[in-house]
């Protein structure tokens, strides 16, 4: 066997190299150079990396635990323990290495797109003090565009769209990010992760037995997206099984087939006007803050009406809708259905339901429509059988508009008068939505000699006052308010104007509202109630509904009768009607 040996040097002192004046190689230790700027660069590389895993794991909390309602938000609401992330994190750590990125992937773009329904929720609680409905509100985005183009201009409508798309698109992806970071950071300490996992369980549990809360309804055992997830597929379940009982509701009818001479009898040869005031609600007769100057108005309006012989009766209807859906109201009260949603509103538009509308043509008035927020076409309007009907093309005003109003409530009644009432005509029914109290309440017009009205270009002049767009924006809550209360005294001082001027003796007046506000006026809980008022000169028509005990006046109290808002269409034709 070969046998190699090596050579090793002595220990002893280094041979010195010989000095050949050469400065040393880039990053040498010896030489310092470059070291100290790369150590630099390699600690700001560490503390951005903990900085970002920071911020994701703080925005995958916040997604867990942030409220589906701004009421809910606050210090509280961020100190909670969410129980999905615990699960998420044990889930992460018992998978293999190559699932671990793709289901931290997914399960991040599941938490984004909660994170979207959630801020979903939060602003539909305060346009319509609900959740959004996963199956059935999309649609409202379309009509929420045209309303920010009518409030804040098309390119303020623009930018709020495409920030919108922004944010839902890029949440979900941004979450997904986060999430996978995370992932990472767990697969490198396993064993921290699940002792911090497991200390958290035991924490978690132990806050839920006893009720642990660090605020008032703000429990420390969190588990708010398992219960948003569970509270929206129930909401889809109820939502398939209404279709099939509102089916069965549209068939039992006992008016259906009741002939023409056998309906209404009792206000024959009158002019029936119902109208509807935009946002009328129970808060704007009641609420101390809003209240008086409408009170003012209805009960010196009502002074006036008794002066030139009329009387009135009023009381409270609750609506089916809230800060919102006008169309869901007017649905509701003509058809004698509960209409609370667009796809019951859409099931009825395609059935043959006897609307109070239909029972006066079927009686021999002439029915009329007058719509002037109606700026497109409107193929619904077949459903109630207009003989006539007048959107805002129709309408043909020449002034300026005032917000998401096309034309002022007088420009609609004074038009309405002009073209039907002015001239001889059979008995009318007409329904008339008045839109100069729909939100932003920010441009009201001013009273004109209704002799002036014209085609409203007289609106153009000083006699109005208009917030314009920027307004929109910027006002605070208080003075959103108190224009919301100003429109609403413009609109029923203008009915009141009206009925004064062009009543007479055969006019017969249904004035309500058809939803309460928006959460930013009457706050959160508020009730679903609207007033509703009877005006004639013919005491015999007050003295068909003298038993359905409604207070004298424009304005009910607190005490006031209040039904539901589907029941005054049976109601109605039960009074003016003979037995059948």
């Amino acid at each position: 066997m070969a046998l190699r040996i090596r050579l090793r040097r002595p220990a002893g002192p280094a041979t010195p190299a010989p000095d050949t004046g050469a400065s040393p190689p880039p990053g040498d230790a010896s030489g310092g150079g470059t070291a100290a700027p790369a150590r630099a660069a390699s600690r700001t590389r560490r503390v951005a990396g903990a900085v970002l895993t920071g911020l994701a794991a703080l925005l995958v909390v916040a997604a867990l635990v942030a409220p589906d309602r701004l009421a809910g938000a606050g210090p509280g609401a961020v100190l909670r323990i969410p129980v999905e992330a615990l699960v998420a994190v044990a889930l992460l750590l018992v998978l293999p290495d190559r699932a671990r990125r793709p289901a931290a992937v997914a399960l991040g773009l599941v938490l984004g797109l909660l994170t979207v329904v959630k801020l979903l929720d939060a602003g539909f609680f305060v346009a319509r003090d609900r959740p959004f409905d996963v199956l059935l509100d999309w649609g409202l985005f379309d009509d929420g565009y045209g309303y920010l183009t009518d409030s804040v201009g098309r390119a303020g409508a623009v930018a709020a769209a495409v920030g919108a798309v922004l944010l839902v698109a890029g949440l979900p992806v941004v979450v997904a990010l986060a999430a996978r970071r995370l992932a990472r950071l767990v697969a490198r300490h396993r064993t921290g992760a699940a002792r911090v996992v497991a200390a958290l369980a035991v924490l978690w549990l132990g806050c839920a037995l006893f009720g642990v809360r660090l605020a008032a309804g703000v429990p420390v055992a969190d588990r708010t997206a398992t219960t948003l997830v569970a509270s929206h597929v129930g909401q889809v379940r109820a939502g398939l099984r209404d279709r099939a009982a509102f089916a069965g509701e549209m068939t039992a009818d006992a008016w259906r087939d009741v002939p023409g001479d056998r309906l209404l009898t009792g206000l024959r040869g009158k002019d029936v006007l119902v109208t509807f005031v935009e946002s009328y609600g129970r808060d704007a007769v009641e609420d101390p803050a809003l209240a008086p100057g409408v009170t003012a108005v209805l009960d010196d309006g009502y002074r006036r009406l008794r002066t030139a012989g009329y009387d009135a009766r009023s009381g409270f209807l609750t609506s089916p809708t809230f800060g919102g859906g006008s169309w869901l109201a007017h649905a509701t009260l003509l058809s004698g259905l509960w209409i609370d949603n667009d796809q019951r509103h859409r099931d009825l538009l395609a059935g043959n339901r006897l609307t109070l509308n239909g029972a006066f043509h079927r009686a021999g008035w002439q029915t009329v429509g007058v719509f002037p927020a109606a700026t497109q076409p409107w193929p619904e309007g077949r459903f109630f059988g207009y003989d006539r009907y007048y959107d805002a093309e129709k309408l043909a005003y020449r002034g300026p508009k005032f917000s998401y109003a096309p034309m002022p409530d007088q420009y609609t009644l004074a038009t309405f008068q002009r073209l039907e009432r002015d001239r001889p005509h059979a008995p009318l029914m007409a329904e008339i939505p008045l839109v100069s109290s729909h939100s932003p309440w920010s441009a009201i017009p001013k009273p004109v000699p209704w002799a002036a009205v014209g085609d409203g270009t007289i609106f153009h002049t000083a006699s109005t006052s208009t917030g314009g767009s920027r307004d929109v924006v910027q006002r605070d809550a208080a003075q959103i308010r108190a224009d919301y209360a100003h429109s609403i005294e413009y609109s029923l001082g203008t009915l009141v104007s009206y009925v004064l001027t062009h009543g007479g003796d055969d006019l017969v007046l249904v004035v309500l509202g058809d939803h309460q506000p928006t959460a930013s006026v009457t706050g959160a809980g508020a009730s679903r109630d609207v007033p509703v008022t009877i005006v004639a000169k013919d005491p015999a028509v007050l003295d068909r509904v003298a038993d359905w005990g409604w207070q004298d006046g424009l304005r009910p109290g607190p005490q006031a009768p209040v039904w539901r808002m589907d029941t005054f269409r049976d109601r109605f034709l039960t009074a003016f009607s003979p037995a059948h």
